[in-house]
């Protein structure tokens, strides 16, 4: 008897070999022990292209409907895609789109295994990332500069009121990019890494680079700390959690230091780019759990790795490949179990345990795909290279055991 579900999970397709890991992972671990209930979106590049985007959008007020996703990775186009998919424009990132329409904070931790030691030696627990997902650098406007000239930054006021700063004065050409934020916003972000680090009871830290950046990366630490004081800091206190503020060059060092075990919060691009840098030092970019959380209490689980471009050339050669699908299982589990405890269905919850469960045990038992083999190191158990198939087949047997205990 299938597990049965009450409420749509938000189901968006992706791109190139993650597509197709997408498709396995369902029919040999999902299907045969969950009736999956889906509103699927197809966010593939051509059908993004089809709708101008509109799916993107479509699929994010999905997501804010029924409050829980799970997305596949997906290509966002540059000037050699826009070519190769012959696109009318280099659409932005879905990501970027569907963070900005459900305001979230994107959380990012490693996926630890028995077997693979992190590259910094000094890790011992898991360090999440928890990345501010609306604004910056992925909503900025840019302007090419094509001569000389003077360019300012100017607020127009509701009640007249103008503000002009001169940015620089061009002697030539050159490029010109604005970002903002919300205060709203970032009031948001730092709530959620309150609440989030509260929830995993651990320790928060929070960087930018204020001295350089003295009012726009000032204002978040000034909305963190007095969100801080008002709000968190009796029961951070209570629970013995410390809260504290560096700028982010020094918390580079801190972190590279550290035993691990806590939560680095990030502006957007500066998590973008962290979280690569933390999930390859534990072991591979495939090897990370990311969850997208809004303030309305909406998630949406994704791999933080791309679309894997490299093996689905391959792929379509008809050659073997041995890609690593566990951030895309994780993914499925995740929005299964969020599923699952919203729903109040204790058996989905249990499923995603096990689901979660039967595939550490299969890399913790030496089978792997290629990318964790050079990263092994027990010597008690040998590591075997399997491609992507075989692989999921190995977990399913692991499963299978626990389903049917």
């Amino acid at each position: 008897m299938k597990i049965q579900m009450k409420t749509p999970l938000v189901e968006m397709d992706g791109d190139e070999m993650t597509r197709v890991l997408w498709q396995q992972i369902k029919e040999i671990l999902l299907e045969p022990y969950v009736d999956l209930y889906t509103e699927y979106y197809d966010l593939s590049l051509p059908i993004r292209e089809e709708t101008k985007d509109q799916v993107t959008v479509d699929a994010a007020n999905a997501n804010k409907k029924y409050g829980v996703a799970v997305k596949c990775a997906t290509i966002t186009p540059n000037a050699q895609r826009v070519e190769e998919y012959n696109l009318s424009q280099m659409w932005k990132s879905p990501n970027g789109t569907i963070r900005a329409i459900l305001d979230g904070t994107v959380f990012r931790t490693p996926i630890m295994v028995n077997g693979i030691v992190p590259a910094v030696r000094t890790w011992q627990k898991p360090i999440t990332i928890a990345r501010h997902a609306f604004g910056d650098v992925y909503k900025a406007s840019e302007i090419r500069v094509p001569e000389a000239g003077v360019a300012r930054l100017v607020f127009e006021g509701e009640d007249g009121q103008v503000i002009s700063e001169e940015i620089a004065a061009f002697e030539g050409p050159g490029v010109l990019q604005g970002q903002f934020n919300k205060d709203k916003s970032i009031e948001s972000f730092a709530r959620s890494c309150f609440e989030y680090a509260l929830s995993k009871n651990e320790d928060l830290w929070f960087s930018t680079k204020d001295t350089i950046s003295k009012k726009y990366d000032h204002r978040f630490k000034d909305i963190f700390q007095e969100i801080y004081d008002n709000e968190y800091k009796e029961k951070f206190e209570a629970r013995n959690l410390e809260y504290f503020y560096t700028l982010i060059d020094d918390a580079v060092a801190r972190v590279i230091r550290s035993k691990g075990g806590f939560i680095w919060a990030l502006k957007n691009y500066d998590g973008d780019v962290m979280s690569d840098m933390v999930s390859t030092a534990f072991g591979s970019l495939a090897m990370m759990t990311s969850v997208l959380v809004s303030p309305e209490g909406n998630y949406e689980y994704e791999a933080a790795h791309g679309t894997v471009t490299r093996h689905y050339y391959k792929y379509l050669k008809g050659e073997e490949t041995s890609t690593n699908p566990v951030a895309t299982i994780f993914a499925w589990s995740g929005a299964l179990r969020k599923r699952g405890e919203v729903d109040d269905l204790p058996d989905l919850v249990a499923f995603a345990d096990h689901l979660e469960e039967a595939t550490l045990e299969t890399i913790e038992a030496g089978e792997m795909t290629g990318d964790l083999v050079g990263l092994w190191t027990r010597e008690d158990i040998p590591a075997v290279k399997l491609n992507s198939t075989d692989f999921l087949k190995a977990i399913a047997s692991r499963l299978d055991a626990k389903q049917n205990a």
